[in-house]
């Protein structure tokens, strides 16, 4: 099993910027994908990024596209989430995942949560 924990979480003014880290330990799967997830108030926890572990290709929802930037750490276990001109719509508690499946983002093929990060993003 995989754990992972976030850090770099708080409250920022709009058009501001965050780094989000996740250090995973445990059994890490060589060939699999680390992902960001989010999720506001009353709504679902949905996707926001996604990295493969090994060859690094990044996948990033529609919404994040241009703003976001995820990287990983290989020698490191290390999955970052570089925020840049942030909105309020960013708003969430946002949570790092594991998958053993290569270069995917869909949330069921991720199997290891951490306990999530809060981020606030201030009008």
């Amino acid at each position: 099993q995989v754990q992972m924990v976030e850090s770099g979480g708080g409250l920022v003014q709009a058009g501001g910027s965050l780094r989000l880290s996740c250090t995973a330990s445990g059994r890490i799967v060589s060939w699999g994908s680390m992902g960001w997830f989010r999720q506001a108030p009353g709504k679902e926890r949905e996707f926001v990024a996604a990295i493969s572990w090994m060859g690094g290709n990044t996948y990033y929802a529609d919404s994040v596209k241009g703003r976001f930037t995820i990287s990983r750490d290989y020698a490191k276990n290390t999955v970052n989430l570089q925020m840049n001109s942030l909105k309020p719509e960013d708003t969430a508690v946002y949570y790092c995942a594991e998958s053993g499946r290569p270069s995917t983002s869909t949330m069921s093929d991720f199997r290891s949560w951490g306990q999530g990060t809060q981020v606030t993003v201030s009008s």
